[in-house]
């Protein structure tokens, strides 16, 4: 029988009042925050915001809790930035949105950091990990170090990897919408299954590897298929036709990930309509039985106003409710 699980790629926007809160305080240590170093008020707030939204999670019946990465002010690049051996320099278009980034420019050996496993710690509610994919991540920086795209990838890899080891949840969620938006040429598609391949296999842990913003092209799908990975996840708000296609041409894993709320649409999705929408992708793909269903939104959901996050919270939990596999 499928499991249906309701889940979330995480990245939370802010709540109202810790925008406020910490743009002041930030303000006022902008000195530290450069040098990488925050202050005990600013982590305090970060703390208090970071008990409500995994609290908020519980209230509305999320099954996989993120952390909420409400920490992470350069998204996807985050893992880098706060790490010794990276300058971040100017400012970036995060994709092709509204949202920007300070390019993380890697000048030293990218060794253990932790920062990401110290969210993480003492938080019992937390099942669920969430990191940049290596590929994504690896195109979201700059290399001034390694001096090669395969070397500068492998070392992307292998932190990760380190990183993830350290983490205690039952679940890891690696983010890859660069498959989609940057999608990786001959050669370059096996080195990036290859990557994501490493981080999996430090975990103990299911990995699902999460892409949004469209449809991963054909060769670069067949290649992330041969990573040790236990489910793909599928953008079918912004294009299910190609998503379905892939699945019925290549297959996919025993579980599967489906984003199937708006994360960047401010208009919430009924449970009714939620649950339609995982119903058609299980109708869709009639030759194969999936393990776990994880319905998610289909990307990361901190360009929505506190009011909305929390209302698609509820509506994915009821949605999933309402499932019938």
């Amino acid at each position: 029988m499928t499991e249906v699980i309701a889940t979330t790629p995480g990245l939370f926007p802010l709540p109202d009042w810790a925008k406020d809160d910490l743009s002041d305080l930030k303000g006022h240590q902008k000195d530290d925050l450069i040098s990488g170093d925050e202050g005990d008020d600013v982590l305090e707030a970060y703390e208090r915001a970071r008990t409500e939204v995994i609290d908020r999670q519980l209230e509305a019946g999320i099954d996989g809790v993120v952390e909420g990465q409400l920490r992470w002010d350069d998204m996807l690049a985050h893992p880098l930035c706060v790490h010794d051996s990276v300058d971040t320099r100017g400012i970036v278009r995060y994709y092709d949105n509204n949202n920007f980034y300070r390019e993380p420019v890697v000048t030293g050996d990218l060794d253990f950091d932790g920062d990401v496993a110290e969210e993480l710690a003492g938080q019992p509610d937390v099942n669920q990990a969430v990191l940049p994919g290596p590929y994504s991540l690896a195109d979201l920086a700059t290399d001034e170090h390694y001096g090669d795209d395969a070397a500068f990838l492998d070392a992307i890899a292998e932190f990760l990897a380190g990183e993830a080891a350290e983490f205690d949840t039952e679940t890891l969620f690696l983010l890859e919408p660069s498959l989609v938006e940057n999608a990786p040429d001959d050669g370059e598609d096996e080195r990036a299954s290859e990557a994501i391949d490493r981080v999996a296999t430090a975990v103990d842990a299911d990995v699902v590897v999460h892409t949004y913003w469209g449809a991963i092209p054909e060769k670069p799908y067949a290649h992330l298929m041969d990573a040790d990975i236990d489910a793909v996840g599928f953008d079918f708000v912004s294009d299910h036709e190609q998503n379905v296609y892939n699945i019925q041409e290549y297959g996919t894993k025993d579980s599967i990930a489906l984003g199937v709320v708006d994360g960047q649409n401010t208009l919430v999705e009924t449970p009714e309509e939620i649950a339609e929408r995982i119903e058609w992708v299980d109708d869709s793909v009639p030759a194969q039985t999936f393990d776990t269903v994880y319905a998610t939104s289909n990307t990361e959901l901190f360009y929505l106003p506190q009011n909305k996050f929390e209302a698609k919270l509820d509506a994915l939990a009821d949605g999933v409710e309402e499932v019938s596999l």
